[in-house]
């Protein structure tokens, strides 16, 4: 879902080399070196679709992110063996969209278009359901 795929010995950070994030997205980041999703802009770049009191309920519940996280090489790549789907929200705005597509092709994942915020698994629950649904399926049949 709208995430980063890196391949072992690539930082997350790395995924973002030549593309650009949507102003609407600022994570600020404090002397602890944890970062928050900056308030007056969550909204606009987290939840777009959400209504205003569901996005306030999810900026107000945010966990701080380490980011020191994003400069952490990747060991291993399950994409790499196993099938993979993705669910790209086509709203997001903590992303560029030539990004999401890009990773979803490099890791030869089934792609679902969803017309949503970053916040899609939360805005429409069914779609990423379905998808979960279907995964889990294929991966059984696969296995039998």
């Amino acid at each position: 879902m709208s995430a980063l795929s890196p391949d072992a010995g690539e930082t997350t950070a790395q995924q973002y080399d030549g593309y650009t994030t949507p102003p609407e997205f600022v994570i600020e980041t404090g002397e602890d070196g944890y970062g928050f999703i900056k308030p007056d802009a969550f909204a606009a770049g987290f939840a777009a679709d959400a209504n205003q009191a569901d996005a306030a309920f999810l900026r107000d519940t945010q966990v701080p992110i380490n980011m020191s996280v994003f400069a952490t090489k990747l060991d291993h790549a399950a994409w790499r063996t196993l099938p993979t789907w993705a669910v790209i929200a086509t709203n997001d705005k903590a992303f560029d969209q030539r990004m999401l597509q890009d990773m979803a092709k490099r890791i030869d994942a089934e792609v679902t278009n969803v017309p949503a915020s970053h916040a899609v698994y939360f805005t429409q629950p069914k779609a990423v359901a379905d998808v979960i649904d279907e995964a889990a399926q294929q991966s059984t049949s696969r296995s039998r």
